[in-house]
């Protein structure tokens, strides 16, 4: 996060202050949660992160190591959605399906896209 953020000084800031680093944490936690098949107590943690953090993560999205989410608000990442390793995202950004064909339901985002 020091190499990616210029507002960044110590590494424990993100711990104490930034709400994506926070929402990151809480996918985290989640999505082991819905992958150990506890999706009642995953999907409550994502209603509990979207209110507090204006960030909303379903559990069951993939999300690989490094993922940096800048401020945060505004961001929604759909169930489908595969975000690959070291991806830097600002806030406002959606990916989501835009139905249920296989085709169009599975927006990626990474190195190769």
């Amino acid at each position: 996060m020091l190499d990616r953020d210029p507002a960044c000084n110590r590494l424990l800031e993100p711990v104490l202050y930034f709400k994506g680093f926070h929402a990151i944490q809480t996918y985290r936690l989640a999505h082991a949660l819905w992958r150990s098949g506890r999706s009642d107590f995953a999907l409550c943690l994502q209603s509990l992160s979207a209110q507090v953090f204006q960030t909303d993560i379903h559990p069951a999205a993939r999300i690989g190591s490094g993922f940096f989410l800048d401020h945060a608000t505004g961001v929604v990442i759909g169930a489908t959605a595969v975000i690959e390793d070291d991806v830097s995202m600002l806030h406002g950004v959606t990916l989501g399906g835009s139905g249920k064909a296989a085709a169009t339901a599975t927006p990626r985002c990474g190195a190769a896209c």
